[in-house]
């Protein structure tokens, strides 16, 4: 993830920096960070739902003063909505307001800038300034789309038929998350810095809700974490994700609950659990 200057000193200034956006890094992924930049490579973060992947990016963007520029991935996506499409409606606006000119001074006119629609990977390669650019997801695109994706990083250059190849003047910073629901390719792989991130541990998630929540006593945010890390190893069709951790110690700082084994809190389970058959089966486990 190299820039026009190396973003951190070192691992615990990479940690700190994205501390003081609000995201608790470990050892393992703030040096991860650190090597990404210093070696100008993307890091490709992968792991269950809810662990924080998407959240590094922003908080990297946050941390560093860059724009996150975001390509969200899914099943069918194209080069028109990865890269760039023509402004068709504005091109036979144009066409129909200038009849009289030729064709090969129409085309000129046309196919140019003005007519131009950059998509997330354009814009982050076009972009004057130093960004974050974010690949959500990419497990979910098409192999033909990921080598796609895999060239435009290996050059970080686009070209354009019309228009001529862009090449990025300030390389962004590169985030692509995977949650491994098919596998990569080893040319993707080899391209990146890999990062693995599991849930965290009770000390850790005690840590990340006492600093996202507001008001919330060291004493519940225990309480929660132990309580969820639990509920994790059961066998659940989805189990929890921080971020419905970080809203269940919400919602119990709101209704005034200060002990997680209180009946009450049987009630609040639909904002931690996104699954009926899940709820019901913690349910059971909890005080009548």
């Amino acid at each position: 993830m190299a820039g026009s200057s190396p973003l951190f000193s070192s691992p615990d200034a990479a940690a700190a920096a994205l501390g003081s956006a609000g995201y608790l890094a470990d050892t393992h992924i703030s040096q991860v960070v650190f090597l990404a930049d210093r070696l100008g490579k993307p890091v490709l973060v992968e792991g269950p739902a809810g662990v924080g992947k998407t959240e590094l990016a922003k908080a990297l963007a946050t941390a560093t003063g860059r724009r996150l520029i975001r390509l969200q991935c899914y099943e069918g996506l194209d080069e028109s909505k990865a890269l760039y499409e023509w402004n068709y409606k504005k091109q036979l606006l144009r066409i129909q307001a200038d009849k009289r000119k030729g064709w090969s001074e129409l085309e000129s006119d046309i196919f140019s800038e003005e007519f131009l629609l950059r998509r997330p990977l354009l814009e982050a390669i076009a972009s004057p300034e130093p960004s974050v650019l974010l690949v959500d997801e990419i497990d979910r695109v098409e192999v033909e789309t990921e080598a796609l994706l895999l060239e435009v990083l290996s050059e970080f250059q686009i070209t354009i038929p019309e228009l001529g190849t862009v090449t990025a003047t300030s390389l962004p910073s590169v985030v692509l998350t995977s949650n491994n629901t098919r596998e990569l390719s080893e040319a993707l792989k080899r391209r990146c810095l890999f990062l693995h991130i599991t849930y965290p541990t009770v000390e850790r998630e005690r840590e990340i809700l006492v600093t996202r929540v507001p008001g919330l006593e060291a004493a519940l945010a225990d309480q929660v974490a132990r309580l969820v890390a639990s509920i994790r190893t059961m066998p659940l069709r989805k189990p929890p994700s921080i971020s419905e951790s970080i809203d269940w110690a919400r919602t119990l700082l709101e209704l005034g609950v200060a002990h997680v084994d209180t009946p009450d809190v049987k009630e609040t389970l639909h904002v931690l659990l996104k699954y009926q058959g899940d709820i019901v089966k913690v349910a059971e486990g909890l005080p009548a």
